[in-house]
């Protein structure tokens, strides 16, 4: 039984919670619940742990041992006193924890049916991907939005591939969401020390309890980032590696300075006064990727390094998104863009790219000599459950990036028929006026109807670029003094 075997069986137990009203958008949050008490006992019993995190009350055989409304009442009182335990760190994955089963026979059958699957007849790290690998279910297949921007495995892997994370660097995701990017990095720095013994003592208790650190909005999020980090071996400080919180307001100013920032934050424009409240960004805006930008600039280490997933409108936008386009290049290193194909996220339409540089110095100028673009986006196969995306659909971005995390390795510039190519800072300033939107390839996808975005996606767009218009045009207006 493969680990896609077991994700789909416990995906299957979902048809257990429907029954009890449970709608798919709340089942992996339900579920986990369960599944995490499930885990650590099989981390026991395997001795891949040795101490148990959970007290005796909230141990998988108590909960086997019991059956009708006296289990489901039990339940209830552990997962209540889980969410105030003094312990902090069980504390913060049990927050506000309560079920919504309401039949004692439902909560029976899913705890035999987990009983039922043998857990490590799959590879070492088993429960770790296995949990990884709901998650991912849950992302794809549920039309709730929620997983809707969730950054496909291989994309996470190509970013950890050509960062080369070490031993003793510092890691932040800012926009954490179930914490893919600080696993994947663990899981590459465990690659190269033989899952961490290679290391001395002091160097294993820094990669487990310092190395990660991530913000993450939404409690439950959170919740399923602290249970995914426990189980990947990662476990941070006394409330976990993955702090609550919202990173556009005070809370963000809080993150360390790391050397290493990976990170897809959430889309859109803040609404209703939603816009972030910090007063040490440069420049103010409602636009969240643009804020969030700011803040990996402002919170990386001087000579720190940073790969981030940012929609096409962050590299066009005028205004303000000028502003932060120059700034970056002044006080970084912007040094690669890749545009990534369409259709890869969740959301049909979307149009992303990953922005990768090294930060000089906050008080930096004119740092960004040239700007290399691999157009991964043109011409590029229709992915979807047909298609997947894999690794080796990034082979060759990975290849012309070279060997060097900060993009200094020798490289080609491939031409106008090439997908990789080299464009000074001074271009870029005096032809497309800052713009990092550079396509040069003909995309014959791009005549396909299919393949367009949905007519809302074109729409948002098309009202972003407006007002962005004619935020530039009132800029222009002040500076003439001709403003009403």
């Amino acid at each position: 039984m493969t680990t896609s075997d077991i994700v789909q069986k416990l995906w299957n137990l979902c048809d257990v919670l429907r029954d009890d009203g449970i709608n798919y958008s709340d089942y992996v949050t339900e579920l986990v619940l369960l599944l995490f008490i499930k885990m650590e006992h099989e981390n026991l019993e395997s001795g891949v742990i040795q101490e148990a995190l959970l007290p005796e009350y909230a141990r998988w055989p108590q909960l086997r041992g019991l059956s009708g409304i006296n289990l489901l009442n039990s339940y209830k009182r552990t997962l209540q006193n889980l969410s105030e335990s003094t312990n902090p760190r069980i504390a913060a994955i049990y927050a506000n924890a309560q079920t919504n089963l309401t039949e004692p026979r439902h909560l029976e059958q899913l705890i035999a049916d987990l009983d039922r699957i043998d857990w490590f007849d799959t590879d070492k790290d088993g429960l770790g991907d296995l949990y990884e690998g709901l998650l991912e279910k849950n992302a794809s297949e549920t039309k709730s939005g929620a997983g809707q921007y969730f950054t496909p495995r291989p994309l996470i892997d190509t970013m950890i591939a050509v960062m080369r994370p070490q031993v003793g660097e510092t890691i932040q995701d800012p926009a954490a969401g179930t914490a893919g990017f600080l696993i994947a990095a663990d899981r590459a720095i465990r690659a190269q020390t033989d899952d961490l013994l290679d290391l001395t003592a002091e160097q294993r208790s820094f990669q487990v309890r310092q190395a990660y650190v991530g913000m993450e909005l939404v409690p439950n999020t959170r919740r399923l980032a602290l249970m995914n980090c426990l189980l990947h071996g990662i476990e941070g400080d006394a409330e976990g590696a993955i702090h609550l919180g919202n990173t556009l307001g005070t809370a963000g100013q809080r993150l360390p300075k790391s050397q290493i920032i990976l990170s897809n934050p959430p889309f859109g424009t803040a609404k209703g006064g939603g816009g972030p409240t910090r007063d040490d960004l440069t420049f103010a805006t409602s636009n969240k990727q643009l804020a969030f930008l700011q803040h990996i600039v402002r919170h990386l280490k001087d000579g720190g390094r940073a790969a981030v997933v940012l929609p096409d409108n962050v590299l066009f936008e005028a205004g303000v998104g000028a502003d932060v386009r120059r700034d970056l290049m002044d006080k970084c290193r912007l040094h690669t863009i890749l545009r990534l194909p369409t259709g890869i996220f969740y959301a049909q339409g979307v149009k992303t790219n990953v922005l990768f540089f090294e930060k000089v110095s906050q008080a930096a100028t004119g740092s960004t000599q040239a700007v290399w673009v691999y157009d991964m986006r043109a011409n590029a196969p229709k992915f979807g459950k047909r298609t997947p995306l894999t690794e080796a659909h990034f082979a060759d971005f990975v290849a012309a990036y070279g060997t060097d995390p900060n993009g200094k390795a020798a490289r080609q510039d491939q031409g106008e028929q090439g997908r990789f190519r080299r464009f000074s800072r001074e271009w870029i300033a005096t032809e497309r006026g800052d713009s990092l939107d550079i396509a040069w390839l003909k995309d014959d996808n791009a005549e396909d109807a299919a393949d367009l975005p949905e007519p809302a996606v074109l729409a948002r767009e098309a009202v972003e670029e407006l007002n962005a218009a004619v935020a530039e045009l009132e800029a222009i207006l002040v500076e003439l003094g001709g403003a009403q």
